[in-house]
């Protein structure tokens, strides 16, 4: 008798998980409901009871929604949410980032059929479309815990935003609830390539970083930012154009000069996180990362500019270093 009764519960996953692959939100829910409390007696049995467990079942969530296309035995998907709360929550203990950049998550293997490559894409495509719904308070703690390498922890978030730790998880909290119901409201809605903006801005950032190198930062801040453009510390202004000119022109007289790592994009906000080669003669100059954080106007301009050093340094306290 329990046998018959798990052999249906396999096939049930395995309904549902074909069709959440094939986008359907309500499918998804489903699943982490029939699945939440084996996923949360993990979270508990390395964790604890308490805040940490609470994150991790969200992260958890939110990280089952992206790669869903994972899976390849469907009946399965139980053991498979199991175990991403399993390396969340010892990613925690261990203080590492439990969750991949969006555009890093492993494709399809090669014997996939094309349409398993565009259901990919369109969930990833969906998701951002939900992103934007969120208020911009809201959205930068979700895209920089989801979707960025190195600006991901909860003290990073904190530090980059200027609000405390607790401001962060509350944050995400009510990010991940509100993206939930943008999803559901969302799902029929037509969805933006984001792969061809990811693109795009990658191109920017490298085309940014040539014109610094060659003396013309200031005449591309002109041609392309917002002439509103804002140099912010938290949310607090900085500076503007002339202060962001002055510290690249700096850097680059100095030596300095930065390498696109990784991208993220989307319709309201950019973040291009850099690696920093510092010259030989002065190989502590500048911390080894920067992190871009911008907001665009509704040009798609950058109208706001956070620059964040995933490794705090004292130059953070005087000018930016870009």
């Amino acid at each position: 008798m329990m046998r018959e009764v798990a052999e249906v519960a396999r096939v049930e996953d395995a309904a549902l998980t074909r069709a959440a692959q094939a986008g359907e939100i309500a499918a998804l829910g489903l699943l982490l409901e029939r699945h939440r409390a084996g996923m949360r007696a993990v979270a508990l049995s390395i964790l604890g009871p308490g805040a940490d467990a609470d994150d991790v079942m969200q992260d958890a969530a939110l990280t089952a929604l992206r790669r869903i296309g994972d899976v390849r035995d469907p009946s399965a998907v139980g053991a498979w949410l199991r175990m991403i709360v399993r390396n969340a929550s010892r990613s925690l203990l261990r203080g590492a980032v439990a969750t991949r950049p969006v555009d890093d998550l492993r494709l399809p293997s090669t014997a996939a059929g094309p349409e398993q490559w565009l259901e990919r894409n369109a969930m990833r495509d969906w998701v951002w479309e939900a992103l934007e719904e969120l208020s911009p308070v809201l959205r930068m703690p979700v895209v920089l815990r989801h979707f960025t390498t190195g600006v991901s922890a909860y003290e990073q978030i904190a530090k980059a935003c200027g609000v405390p730790v607790g401001t962060v998880r509350s944050r995400l909290s009510q990010g991940r609830a509100k993206l939930a119901a943008a999803l559901a409201a969302t799902a029929d809605a037509p969805h933006a390539d984001v792969e061809e903006r990811v693109r795009a801005s990658r191109i920017e950032a490298r085309e940014t970083l040539d014109a610094a190198e060659s003396g013309h930062f200031g005449k591309l801040l002109t041609e392309r930012w917002s002439p509103e453009v804002a140099l912010l510390r938290g949310s607090d202004r900085v500076g503007g154009r002339d202060v962001l000119v002055r510290a690249m022109d700096n850097d680059i007289e100095d030596g300095v000069r930065q390498s696109l790592a990784h991208a993220v994009a989307g319709r309201s906000m950019s973040i291009w996180e850099m690696d920093i080669i510092n010259p030989t003669t002065d190989p502590e100059h500048c911390p080894p990362s920067v992190a871009w954080l911008m907001t665009l106007d509704d040009a798609g301009r950058v109208r706001h500019l956070r620059l964040f050093h995933p490794r705090p340094v004292q130059v953070l306290e005087a000018l930016p270093v870009l």
